[in-house]
């Protein structure tokens, strides 16, 4: 009896062992995937994202040569009204321009520089196109202007003469008044006869207020000689600008800028040949003014 006790304790010990000593390892293998295991990669989300797109300019090549097959009038719409461009219902029957605007969001995004090339009739502008399109814009500016200019002009000159007039019916009515008491003073008409014939009393009668002449520094003739020489001088030196800058500016805006200096430089020199014969004539008819002496003065 008491070797079966030892032999049922000694299977039972070869049974327990194994198990004991296997529940260890088992463990260690488990905790060592743990601890070897490399940690989780963390996403630098401040790293560039490098992102493949195709050049602009060739994208609006593309897009030029997609709407080659569709009428001359839709580009202009869509550069009038670019909310289109994501219109579904608008482009539906466009189906190879929703496709290509589905590929290339970049278009809706910034239409003006895709359909910049655009005019009102729907082709694309030329350089010579976008010249004219410059210089109407300017030529319309300069219209403005000068019509601003003018209008202002007459006001100044409107205001000037009401300022005038009535500073001339002031003094007119001073002077008015001034020679009633005069003549209220004189008791019989041969006093008033005798004042009148007197060169004080003669010249304060025929005294006007405002000297509707006022006189001249300068003779007429000479004044307008020097002026177009002035105006002539000043216009062919502004032309010859104009002609240099048009030699450094665009290829485009050349041309007409040439143009323009040409037409002002034949205007200065215009100027220059009149106020030469102006000189010339002048001193052939004897109506320049004596050098000598004081210039003649006009009352």
């Amino acid at each position: 009896m008491p070797f079966s006790k030892t032999v049922r304790f000694a299977y039972a010990f070869a049974l327990v062992l194994p198990l004991a000593l296997a529940h260890p390892v088992s463990a260690a293998q488990q905790r060592k995937p743990a601890e070897a295991a490399p940690p989780l990669a963390v996403r630098d989300t401040t790293a560039p994202i490098t992102v493949s797109t195709m050049d602009a300019e060739d994208t609006r090549r593309q897009l030029e040569d997609v709407l080659k097959a569709y009428p001359s009038t839709l580009p202009r719409i869509l550069r009038m009204d670019p909310t289109l461009l994501d219109n579904a219902g608008y482009l539906q029957p466009y189906p190879a321009l929703g496709t290509f605007l589905a590929q290339h969001p970049e278009v809706s995004h910034n239409p003006q520089y895709f359909f910049q090339e655009y005019g009102d009739n729907g082709g694309r502008l030329t350089p010579q196109d976008r010249a004219i399109d410059m210089w109407r814009n300017t030529i319309e500016g300069f219209t403005i202007g000068t019509v601003v200019l003018l209008i202002a002009s007459a006001l100044i000159w409107l205001v000037k003469t009401l300022v005038e007039h009535r500073r001339w019916s002031r003094m007119s009515k001073i002077q008015t008044d001034v020679h009633t008491k005069i003549l209220d003073r004189f008791s019989s008409n041969e006093d008033l006869l005798a004042y009148i014939q007197t060169p004080a009393g003669r010249k304060f009668l025929e005294s006007s207020p405002i000297s509707i002449d006022a006189p001249r520094a300068i003779a007429a003739p000479l004044g307008r000689i020097l002026w177009s020489a002035q105006a002539g001088a000043v216009l062919t030196v502004l032309g010859l600008g104009l002609l240099l800058v048009s030699r450094t500016t665009l290829e485009e805006v050349a041309p007409p800028l040439a143009a323009m200096g040409a037409v002002v430089i034949a205007l200065g020199i215009g100027f220059l040949v009149s106020a030469s014969l102006a000189y010339m004539l002048t001193r052939r008819f004897k109506l320049m003014p004596d050098q000598d002496g004081a210039p003649e003065s006009r009352g």
